[in-house]
């Protein structure tokens, strides 16, 4: 199959249609060592990433948005067409599509591709990877280390439960139209944590609340949420800033607001 030039990528959804068909071959073998697992391909637009998947013969399933994209895939690939999804896959309801873990990839829309991962968060016990290309600055956000500008509220987020790796670099020409911006490929790999051993609301409040306002120390930006005169804040952690706490240190900060562990357990913060 040759990349399609007669489907027009609609700037309304996002699309960037990849025409290096060298490059959709090297995002498949991403996912190369899951072929026990179902795939779930996440925006297929023409295929170019789809004929790669289903060379390496994983057991595929593909949600798009787009109606000419789908009716093109279908003639395209009539052996999958009780399984091309005309669909937002922001909406969808995997536990309907799968009943048992599977794994996602795709060329992903620039303009929803920080919510794929939200998304894959909500499925984190059913997504045992996920890999795809997104626009380099999210991918670098994805997978900074703490002390980074890049580290923010999603990295710590999706870090909690997955292993992530920023793999490489995609340049705009390769695509059409060209973005105006670089690309990357990343994968996210599950990792063992199976419970946080804290109120995961809670954790994802504090999280969310110190990045918020980032060049404040912690003490500062939490006293919102713990009240400006609590003795909590005695702890040198609390002079840090956000992006200064590694994903087991925002955990055992949870851990010290829920009293958990405070009186008999010396909390270690080192950075």
């Amino acid at each position: 199959m040759k990349y399609h030039r007669n489907i027009r990528p609609k700037k309304a959804l996002g699309q960037h249609f990849l025409k290096d068909l060298s490059i959709a071959e090297k995002i498949a073998r991403t996912i190369s060592s899951y072929k026990d697992f179902p795939v779930l391909e996440v925006g297929p637009g023409t295929g170019a990433l789809t004929q790669f998947l289903l060379k390496n013969n994983h057991n595929l399933t593909l949600i798009e948005l787009d109606s000419e994209s789908v009716e093109y895939l279908n003639k395209q690939y009539p052996e999958l067409s009780s399984r091309i999804i005309k669909g937002d896959f922001l909406k969808a309801d995997l536990d309907v599509l799968f009943s048992q873990p599977f794994c996602v990839t795709g060329n992903y829309p620039y303009n929803i591709s920080s919510q794929i991962f939200f998304k894959v968060l909500e499925y984190k016990d059913k997504i045992p990877c996920c890999t795809g290309m997104l626009q380099k600055e999210v991918a670098e956000r994805l997978t900074a280390q703490p002390c980074k500008k890049a580290y923010g509220i999603i990295t710590v987020l999706l870090n909690v439960w997955y292993d992530t790796e920023y793999l490489f670099t995609v340049e705009p020409e390769v695509f059409d139209p060209p973005p105006k911006v670089r690309s990357a490929v990343i994968r996210i790999t599950r990792n063992n944590r199976t419970e946080l051993g804290c109120d995961e609301a809670l954790f994802k409040n504090i999280v969310k609340t110190s990045f918020n306002q980032r060049r404040k120390t912690m003490r500062n930006s939490l006293k919102t949420l713990f009240g400006k005169d609590n003795e909590i804040f005695s702890h040198s952690v609390f002079d840090k800033r956000p992006e200064q706490l590694s994903v087991e240190e925002f955990i055992e900060l949870t851990k010290m607001a829920n009293n958990k562990n405070i009186d008999n357990k010396p909390v270690n913060f080192s950075i």
